[in-house]
Formats: structure tokens, C-alpha cells, sequence
């Protein structure tokens, strides 16, 4: 393998650096959605609507907040229905929103970079055997037909960028791809999420008009 990576020539070192933060950044994002998927509450989700199409705010409150406090449970779901209900007279939908944006970005963390690598790693690789092509035709041009099998070497090992670029880019790929639809599915989720807020705040309003809040 050493022997291979010194055959690449200088710009396996590039492609070195983009496998190391492809393989750092997925392991970071598995962690990341396994920590989220630890944190669901999603009982305590349906507890919120159910209560708020009551008119149950204030308590809700209380115990929604003492469950995202510090060292306490992280949903990002019910981070952002709570964000509305404290800000619910200064603008429900547009405080969750804001919310809403805050977790997505989070969740888009490093996405950009695994982006990048997998359109750089083959672009790098194809350079890399450009650039020895280069060379063994120089070579061929300096010694003529007398010794193919320098030049043919030349260009075998000039080919050993292009495959480990096209390599580092299919295993960015795969993990990206399963990234970039979690974070899809999420995002679908608090959509969901903060239009079952607004129905069951509006419930909740139309119940408090015909007196049937619990004080």
C-alpha cells in the first residue's frame, strides 16, 4: 500500500487529507443521529398538542422547558414547538421557523465538506494522471521507441490517482446520501410538527372563546 501511495505521485497526499475528513465526518454525523434518535420524546410531543388544544399553555411550558434545559432531553422536535408556544404573540409560525432553521443547519454540519470531496476527489485524481500522461510522453519524447515499457510504467502508475479519486468519492457517497436523507426526513417532521402546533393552538383559542378552558 505504501509502495502504491508513493507510485501516485504528489497529489495522493490531497486525496489522502479528503478520505481522512470524509471518514471523521461521517463517523461525527453517525454519532450526531444516533444521539438525536436517543433523544425523541415523542410522548411528550402528542402531551403538548393534546394539552394546547385545552388551553393548557403555562404548564406545558414549565415542563417542556425543564425537559430541554441543561442535561435534560434534546428533542429537536419539540425544541421548536416550544420556541412557538413562548413566542406565540409575537408570531407562532415565525418563531418556529427561526427554530426550525437553527436544528436543520445543525444537522447539515459537514455536509458542504462531504459535498466538496466527492466532486474534488475524481477532479484530483484526473489531474494526477494527466500529469503523469505528461511525463511519460516527455520521456517517450526524450528516448524514442526504445524502451515502451518505461513509458507504458509511466502511465500505469499515473492512473493509480484516478482510482484512488474515483475510491475516496463512492465511499463519500454512500454515507452523504443516507446524511442528506435523514436530514430530509427530519425536515418533513418539523414541517409536520409546526402545523399541528397551529391547528392545535387554533383549537385551543376557539375553546378558550367558548369557555371551556380549565382554570
Amino acid at each position: 500500500m505504501k509502495e502504491i501511495f508513493i507510485k501516485g505521485g504528489p497529489l495522493m497526499w490531497p486525496l489522502l487529507i479528503c478520505s481522512i475528513l470524509s471518514v471523521t465526518i461521517s463517523i461525527e454525523r453517525v454519532f450526531f443521529w444516533w444521539r438525536e434518535h436517543r433523544r425523541r420524546r415523542g410522548d411528550l410531543i402528542e402531551d403538548i398538542f393534546w394539552k394546547t388544544q385545552e388551553g393548557e399553555v403555562e404548564a406545558l411550558l414549565e415542563k417542556g422547558q425543564r425537559e430541554t434545559g441543561e442535561g435534560g432531553v434534546r428533542d429537536f422536535g419539540l425544541k421548536v414547538i416550544l420556541c412557538g408556544l413562548v413566542h406565540r404573540d409575537c408570531g407562532l409560525r415565525e418563531t418556529m421557523e427561526v427554530a426550525a432553521t437553527k436544528e436543520i443547519d445543525r444537522m447539515k454540519r459537514g455536509l458542504d465538506i462531504l459535498d466538496t470531496i466527492i466532486t474534488m476527489a475524481p477532479l484530483l485524481g484526473i489531474l494526477g494522471t494527466v500529469l503523469g500522461i505528461i511525463d511519460s510522453f516527455d520521456l517517450l519524447g526524450s528516448s524514442g521507441i526504445e524502451n515502451p515499457g518505461a513509458v507504458t510504467g509511466g502511465i500505469a502508475q499515473a492512473l493509480i490517482t484516478t482510482a484512488a479519486g474515483l475510491t475516496v468519492a463512492l465511499v463519500t457517497l454512500v454515507p452523504f446520501n443516507y446524511f442528506v436523507a435523514r436530514v430530509r426526513k427530519a425536515t418533513s417532521e418539523i414541517n409536520n410538527l409546526m402545523v399541528r402546533l397551529e391547528t392545535s393552538c387554533r383549537k385551543g383559542l376557539e375553546a378558550k372563546a367558548d369557555g371551556n378552558v380549565r382554570i
